[in-house]
């Protein structure tokens, strides 16, 4: 079979993982105490884990049943903090964009958006994108963070079904035309550790 340069073929779907949701995302806070304040304090996502040694802390929030955001905090960091609104480039934040936790329904997110509010947390307005509803705010290290629930929740859509309300790029890459004909991806890309 040909594929692209640096592609392999790849395997059944059937031997793809069974995934349980996200074990954490790792992230970095120059401000322990001030995530601490407002992870728990504020967003009332309970502290599960706390690891220490002299070059770093590492603390884990639960945001959901067996899913975490953990925080490094290192003892000698040269990164400068900054903060970037979600959905806007920036140079600074090549890989990273913003986190969007689950909510369970609009009543849910009014909720955190008036107990954002009452803490002196700035927070937009509900943004209403169709399939998900969602409100935007920011950490103390400059996090760009978002609440959404589902109003269409893609998860739950059968996943043999590419749903025309959930796939609306009208001019798709490669892999999803892919997966529209053959319900695969016939190729995947080569990676490597870095050092």
């Amino acid at each position: 079979m040909t594929t692209q340069a640096g592609t392999t073929p790849s395997p059944p779907a059937a031997s793809a993982p069974s995934w349980r949701g996200i074990n954490h995302l790792a992230l970095v806070t120059n401000d322990m105490d001030a995530t601490v304040r407002f992870y728990h304090g504020v967003l009332g996502a309970r502290l599960v884990a706390t690891i220490g040694t002299p070059e770093f802390r590492h603390y884990f929030f639960e945001i959901g049943p067996g899913n975490t955001v953990a925080f490094f905090e290192y003892a000698r960091s040269s990164a400068a903090p900054f903060a970037k609104p979600a959905g806007v480039p920036d140079a600074r934040a090549a890989q990273f964009d913003h986190v969007s936790f689950c909510v369970d329904d609009e009543e849910a997110l009014l909720a955190l958006r008036d107990r954002l509010k009452e803490m002196d947390c700035e927070v937009t307005d509900v943004v209403d994108h169709g399939f998900i509803r969602s409100i935007y705010f920011t950490d103390p290290s400059g996090i760009a963070l978002e609440a959404s629930w589902w109003v269409l929740d893609a998860t739950e859509s059968d996943p043999e079904v590419l749903d025309h309300r959930l796939f609306t790029d009208p001019d798709p890459v490669a892999a999803v035309a892919e997966l529209r004909r053959d319900g695969a991806v016939r190729s995947h890309p080569r990676t490597r550790l870095t050092a």
